[in-house]
């Protein structure tokens, strides 16, 4: 019997309590399915940063490399910064391993109440797929003459043309998996002119390449809109 070896985060906030919650389902697709799946927990988080200055250790990713998957709770703490926190762990781990995509199912189950109409939130199935190593994850920028009434800081969006065909095909495949086929690409090159002009050419070119596709292209104003107003609109998502 295939066993499978996971890594398991918990990390900050909800993140341990979930987690367990998702281990306990995972024994039981496992028991069904007739494979096995060993869990190693790692304390990594806010309190490990407490106690050793560092969201996980420096060969952390050494030890993650020796598992079939990691599962990873959460990560914030209200006394640490934001950027310390989400930088120190998991944004390392998605880095680290060139884990580009980041793939968020949506879908409304039976009986879960929903703030929108019935009628409109049983219409809710979709996946969304965003870029999860480049634009403002790339991590690019810096700051000058901290405490100075002159300061400033930037932050740079980083937009390849490897990074964003692979996340883009990754979206078109998925699509193809699914019974619409139908895939939106969301976009703000009204306003980013250079980075996301490029990620809409490189959409529209593989549009082509994936003819059996039916896509469409929408600014991030207008699909947050079309999430409420019209959720039947949409199928898999690309950002």
């Amino acid at each position: 019997m295939q066993t499978y070896q996971i890594a398991a985060i918990g990390g900050d906030g909800i993140g341990p309590e979930v987690l367990e919650c998702g281990l306990r389902c995972l024994h039981a697709v496992a028991e069904f399915q007739g494979f096995r799946i060993a869990v190693e927990r790692f304390p990594w988080g806010s309190n490990y940063y407490r106690q050793y200055g560092e969201m996980m250790p420096g060969d952390a990713l050494e030890t993650l490399k020796e598992f079939d998957a990691i599962y990873f709770g959460a990560v914030g703490d209200p006394e640490i910064p934001d950027d310390v926190t989400l930088w120190g762990l998991r944004i390392a781990i998605c880095q680290g391993f060139g884990l580009y995509a980041n793939v968020r199912p949506a879908l409304k189950f039976p009986g879960v109440r929903s703030p929108l109409r019935p009628d409109l939130a049983n219409q809710i199935n979709w996946i969304v797929v965003r870029e999860n190593s480049e634009g403002e994850y790339a991590g690019i920028g810096g700051r000058s003459h901290q405490s100075f009434a002159h300061e400033i800081a930037i932050d740079a969006a980083v937009f390849s043309r490897v990074g964003i065909e692979r996340v883009q095909r990754f979206a078109f495949e998925l699509c193809r998996s699914r019974p619409r086929k139908h895939l939106t690409c969301v976009t703000k090159s009204n306003a980013q002119r250079f980075g996301m002009v490029l990620w809409d050419e490189i959409f529209d070119s593989l549009s082509k390449e994936y003819s059996d596709v039916e896509t469409d292209k929408v600014l991030v104003d207008a699909a947050t809109a079309r999430m409420v107003l019209a959720p039947a609109s949409l199928d898999v998502v690309v950002a």
